[in-house]
């Protein structure tokens, strides 16, 4: 069945897929060759977790569907440290630069592009990060542009706070820009990360004995100079 290419197996390899863990590979092995498997693709896609996802991702930014665009544009990373595997993919197959250049750029969006420029800019080792990725300079100033206009929360804060860190100690050569640029580009995140509702939508999230917190409090927080990790420190 999986290596054969009759579309009435779609259904049954769907639900074999479900199993992923085991079989997630196969599946999608098998649906890219089917007509109509991208659509079961996406289904499975949006129903498993793990190395699963990863491999119904991949094989989703190969088929090039612009059925699956939307899904994979807003929602295909689901926070697993898996999703280091296909982020650059989804933001290369997606063309993410060019979505999110539009002006009305929804939340859903904007978030994900936040997502995935935050997961890229860790991911060395496991996928495509922003040196490999083109078009990065484009999608870093347009999601900080959206940015600016959204209501702050402790998720929004704490991605643009990594990206902003990230681009902060990066190398602009190899990021197609020059040392003014990535400087101001730095300083348009800052400026949104420290106004005002901003650091407390942060201080109303943040947990002292949570782990991740206190890392966070000592590296990117005191490198940046937020006001809330500052505080947070000298306490």
């Amino acid at each position: 069945m999986t290596a054969d290419w009759a579309d009435d197996d779609i259904e049954l390899i769907r639900i074999i897929g479900l199993l992923s863990g085991n079989f997630a590979p196969l599946a999608a092995d098998a649906l890219k060759r089917r007509l109509g498997g991208t659509s079961a693709l996406l289904w499975l896609a949006q129903r498993v977790a793990g190395w699963g996802r990863v491999y119904l991702v991949e094989a989703l930014c190969a088929a090039g569907s612009s059925g699956a665009r939307s899904w994979l544009l807003r929602q295909a990373c689901d926070g697993d440290y898996l999703n280091g595997y296909f982020a650059g993919k989804i933001a290369t197959a997606a063309h993410l630069h060019e979505a999110i250049i539009a002006p009305d750029a929804d939340d859903e969006l904007i978030d994900h592009t936040g997502r995935l420029l935050r997961i890229m800019a860790d991911c060395s080792g496991m996928g495509m990060t922003w040196e490999g990725y083109p078009p990065v300079r484009i999608v870093l100033e347009a999601y900080v542009g959206h940015l600016a206009g959204q209501a702050p929360n402790l998720k929004r804060y704490l991605d643009a706070a990594r990206i902003a860190d990230h681009l902060a100690q990066a190398s602009p050569d190899r990021l197609s820009m020059t040392p003014d640029h990535r400087e101001c580009l730095v300083d348009r995140y800052l400026a949104v990360l420290r106004r005002a509702e901003w650091s407390e939508a942060a201080q109303a999230g943040f947990d002292p004995d949570n782990d991740f917190f206190a890392w966070f409090t000592q590296t990117v927080g005191k490198r940046l100079g937020l006001p809330v990790f500052i505080e947070s420190v000298a306490e």
